[in-house]
């Protein structure tokens, strides 16, 4: 769904409303971009946020004062950054001027769908693209981790063993990226520099061009598994990619595989990859999501030494926000020019 800016007979203030803690000097960026915006924002009704960029926080016990003042903020906005934390299931109601929200994440399916707001008329903007070095910078750090033996390394350390031998080299390996959006091209581009051909899987078929060596439709992913000596999932929760990879797909690995999700937990049926990684069919695996976030006490994940397991943190850089605003004023020149948007989740797709 495009939206393309604000319709002719809009009154010529807009009310923006800051949803998610945002640093002043950001705030500031989006007041200035034109003189039409007005910006609200009220850190002391939102939650404290953890460290820099921050989008969840802990949140407030806020007085009744507090809260009036909150529900009547969400009632005047137009555009909102970030959805409302705290009844975001009823954002239609509370917010019955609400044109657009700019998300801060850059796959927000599955939150749309919990919040009934799949196929609405609100337009939502996402954070594609701010979180792709960040991921690829995690991605490959943990290939590296298992490709070079690192943790061989480690063992001899600890044991004081002075032990020689053959090394492994990432060089020479092939990639299969799942999901060839900006993200997966991101780790595409930092396994071509180290000498890892890939081949981007995608929704719809597109031409072959740099860093990937190959391109081909989720349909072909079956056949190019069984050269897949690093798995990376990169691809967002929809009807066709929710547990794509399964007890099949895994086994047609070749022996010591690496297998990297960097997108959601859902996608890949995490029971027959424990197995593999038990068995050591599978090298490793690095993992930024599972499939139940917090991830269980009880899951073998937590005791598996071939897996690198992050909280879904690896995007939570410093500069995150900044990035996201970037995007956000960018869009609210469009906006005010009656331009298309970019970023625009397609409620059809789901992503």
């Amino acid at each position: 769904m495009a939206i393309a800016g604000r319709p002719a007979e809009a009154a010529d203030s807009v009310d923006v409303l800051i949803a998610s803690p945002l640093d002043a000097e950001l705030v500031d960026q989006i007041a200035a971009v034109d003189q039409r915006l007005r910006v609200h924002c009220a850190p002391e009704l939102l939650p404290e946020p953890r460290w820099r960029s921050d989008h969840v926080g802990v949140p407030r016990q806020l007085t009744p004062d507090q809260h009036d003042r909150w529900t009547a903020l969400l009632a005047d906005a137009e555009v909102m950054f970030d959805f409302d934390w705290r009844t975001p299931a009823q954002t239609l109601a509370q917010s019955p001027r609400l044109r657009w929200i700019q998300a801060t994440s850059a796959g927000v399916g599955t939150r749309m769908e919990a919040l009934g707001l799949r196929h609405s008329p609100l337009v939502v903007t996402t954070a594609s693209g701010v979180h792709a070095g960040p991921l690829a910078e995690f991605a490959l750090a943990g290939i590296l981790y298992f490709a070079r033996d690192v943790p061989r390394l480690i063992d001899d350390r600890i044991g004081r063993v002075w032990r020689t031998g053959p090394a492994s080299e990432l060089a020479g390996r092939h990639a299969v990226i799942v999901g060839a959006g900006q993200i997966g091209t991101r780790i595409a581009e930092l396994l071509r520099a180290l000498g890892v051909s890939s081949t981007g899987v995608v929704r719809t078929p597109r031409p072959v061009t740099p860093p990937y060596d190959d391109v081909v439709t989720g349909q072909a992913l079956s056949d190019h598994l069984p050269r897949a000596d690093i798995l990376v999932v990169a691809a967002p929760i929809t009807g066709q990619t929710r547990a794509m990879i399964g007890a099949r797909e895994i086994a047609a690995l070749p022996p010591g595989a690496l297998v990297v999700n960097v997108g959601r937990g859902t996608t890949i049926d995490e029971d027959a990859m424990i197995e593999a990684l038990r068995a050591r069919r599978l090298g490793g695996a690095v993992l930024d999501v599972t499939a139940t976030e917090p991830l269980p006490a009880e899951s073998p994940l937590w005791t598996l030494d071939n897996v690198i397991l992050s909280p879904h943190g690896a995007a939570n850089v410093q500069s995150e926000n900044a990035k996201i605003v970037e995007i956000f004023t960018d869009n609210l020149r469009r906006y005010l020019g009656g331009r298309p948007l970019r970023n625009v989740y397609d409620h059809d797709a789901g992503y």
